[in-house]
């Protein structure tokens, strides 16, 4: 007589938007956290973010800038999504599983440098109203730069005491605080402020898994 088989494994479905939103936002924190191109995508999406906020655009550049750096972000994820599948379904070296890595990792480095080159564009596009607005670029870059330290050490590998965590925290959003008196955009803002909530999240994560 032969033995029963198991039923096959199903993994539990969320039943609200809720839980689907939070199998998603953990998603995002375990890329932040084990992928180290996802932490630097963020850090140069909080420096796009600070630009945006400190100097006038018009609506088509912050919409096209916006897009550019949320598709990178988008693309690095669908990346160390498909390198986990690789990973999950082979168990040895094979030179088409391999390609398969390489192939997306190209595509995530083409839309990078493809963002970066429109980020310039935009940025001679606008050399008039940088120059007009010296003082405020001279502002965010002197707030921006500690704030993206602040946001690169949380996302750091090395796990710290959550009272670090805590104070670089306090530090970055205060900082964050202090660009709102002067930004030019919202949008920018709300999203320079997304990025911090990630980088706060990673750390959390990190010191968890230790």
């Amino acid at each position: 007589m032969s033995a029963v088989s198991p039923p096959p494994f199903q993994a539990p479905k969320p039943n609200t938007f809720l839980a689907s939103a939070g199998y998603a936002w953990s998603g995002l924190i375990h890329t932040a956290v084990h992928q180290r191109n996802m932490r630097m995508h963020l850090i140069s999406g909080l420096l796009v973010a600070l630009v945006g906020s400190g100097i006038p655009l018009g609506l088509a550049e912050k919409v096209t800038l916006v897009f550019c750096v949320l598709l990178v972000l988008f693309a690095e994820m669908l990346n160390s999504a498909l390198e986990q599948l690789v990973d999950l379904a082979v168990q040895q070296f094979d030179p088409k599983a391999k390609l398969t890595k390489d192939i997306a990792a190209a595509g995530v480095l083409v839309l990078a440098v493809g963002t970066v080159a429109i980020f310039a564009l935009v940025l001679v596009h606008n050399a008039d109203a940088v120059t007009e607005n010296l003082l405020a670029v001279q502002r965010q870059v002197l707030v921006g730069v500690p704030l993206t330290v602040v946001s690169g050490a949380l996302m750091h590998e090395r796990a710290r005491p959550g009272a670090v965590n805590v104070l670089l925290g306090v530090v970055g959003f205060a900082l964050w605080a202090v660009t709102l008196t002067w930004s030019t955009s919202a949008v920018f803002s709300a999203m320079a402020f997304g990025f911090l909530v990630v980088s706060a999240a990673a750390a959390r994560a990190r010191r968890l898994q230790k």
